[in-house]
């Protein structure tokens, strides 16, 4: 389907770019005290002079602009097993971090324990982008958690996990 003959179809589109495989990172912050975070599957490195990396919520999102309020926000990086913690954050209107542990990073942002890595930035710039924003952190500490771990991944539509390296 040519999206140049004036048709879209987003059902199309969506699964068309399911056919990349992504990772699922939780983004965090802390307003006031009180911790914020939502699963996205939009980040990605972006450049290493100056260390920035993207990320893109949804401008329906009710936890991105307590995190665009904080200043900062970590990213982090979900492990295989944690499919349960995605969900958690996947929803609104509930108190996302009442089961987990978590302790305050470099920017104050809540480092989730249990996760392979995490990224945390100090918000560099916000650019509007349709339907979602796209966010720009400077790098100010990062750290990997467990080098012998496994990322959740998500494709098609559904979660897995890496297989291992071919070669």
């Amino acid at each position: 389907m040519a999206v140049s003959d004036g048709e879209f179809d987003p059902r199309a589109f969506r699964n068309t770019l399911g056919q990349f495989c992504t990772g699922v990172v939780i983004a965090t912050g802390c307003v006031d005290g009180e911790p914020a975070g939502f699963a996205a599957q939009s980040f990605s490195a972006v450049s290493l002079d100056p260390p920035l990396v993207l990320l893109c919520p949804a401008k329906t999102s009710t936890s991105w602009p307590k995190l665009r309020d904080s200043g900062s926000f970590c990213i982090n990086i979900l492990s295989a097993g944690q499919k349960a913690v995605c969900d958690v954050f996947a929803q609104s209107g509930i108190d996302k971090f009442a089961a987990l542990s978590w302790q305050a990073g470099a920017t104050g942002s809540p480092v989730l324990d249990g996760m392979l890595a995490y990224v945390d930035c100090d918000l560099e710039a916000e650019h509007d982008a349709g339907d979602h924003t796209v966010v720009l952190g400077r790098v100010r500490d990062m750290k990997i958690l467990d080098p012998a771990g496994s990322p959740l991944l998500f494709f098609r539509g559904a979660y897995g996990r890496f297989n291992g390296l071919e070669g």
